[in-house]
């Protein structure tokens, strides 16, 4: 198990790739905020449009969608991140875009030429949910794909040539064996979930469960709080 120095000057852009609009808060949010600290250029990619993120039957889902952009610019400005990517996938539906998607995660990784790339772990024992594990593949298949000369023409004959990130790391793991403290960013984590009102306002004690959570890891590494990752090992 490793501590990992999550505000080391070496980590001067970090891509952090979400299937919806709270992910990348919700799993990693300390960690981005201890890179923003630091003075890292952190981006969130953000596949799906987050419509499904409501439980009133009688929502308008265009409505929940817009709000929910709104709701991520905020909650990146709080972690100190560049205004969000959206890519506007429909939310429940990633598994059917796949490809597509692959080829967007490419193309923000040439573009925005990250050192560390962070995403879901598609390989996570039993993750219920489809678009983390479509966000997953995606990330891991966009990391490959962005390296390879020959890959994807289309975004060679855009420009983008390849770049390979130093470092991928999974989050939302079974198989953690990369820790972060981030008991100094653990309020700004919270501060950026608060952000997502539409998200977490049906969810009862989220702060309490998010806190509880974060400080299981933390006591395995020896902290207060830490988040958890799987160090993927791109050949």
């Amino acid at each position: 198990m490793t501590v990992a120095d999550a505000g080391s000057a070496e980590v001067r852009r970090a891509l952090i790739v979400g299937a919806h609009p709270d992910d990348p808060e919700l799993f990693a949010g300390g960690t981005a905020a201890r890179w923003a600290r630091a003075g890292a250029a952190v981006r969130f990619l953000l596949l799906t449009d987050g419509r499904m993120g409501t439980q009133d039957p009688d929502a308008d889902l265009g409505d929940v969608a817009r709000s929910r952009i709104d709701e991520a610019v905020a909650a990146a400005a709080v972690i100190g991140a560049e205004a969000p990517v959206f890519a506007g996938f429909p939310d429940g539906e990633l598994v059917a875009h796949r490809a597509a998607a692959t080829e967007v995660v490419a193309r923000a990784i040439r573009e925005f030429r990250p050192d560390v790339v962070v995403g879901h772990d598609p390989w996570r024992p039993y993750e219920p949910h489809p678009d983390h594990r479509a966000a997953g593949f995606a990330t891991c298949d966009g990391v490959v794909a962005a390296r390879e000369w020959h890959a994807l023409p289309a975004l060679r004959a855009a420009g983008l040539d390849p770049h390979r990130p130093r470092e991928v790391w999974l989050m939302g793991t079974g198989a953690p064996d990369r820790f972060v403290d981030i008991t100094a960013t653990f309020e700004s984590k919270v501060a950026a979930l608060a952000a997502h009102a539409g998200q977490f306002a049906s969810v009862k004690g989220w702060r309490r469960r998010v806190e509880d959570w974060n400080a299981r890891i933390g006591a395995e590494v020896g902290c207060g709080f830490a988040e958890a990752f799987h160090d993927f090992a791109v050949s």
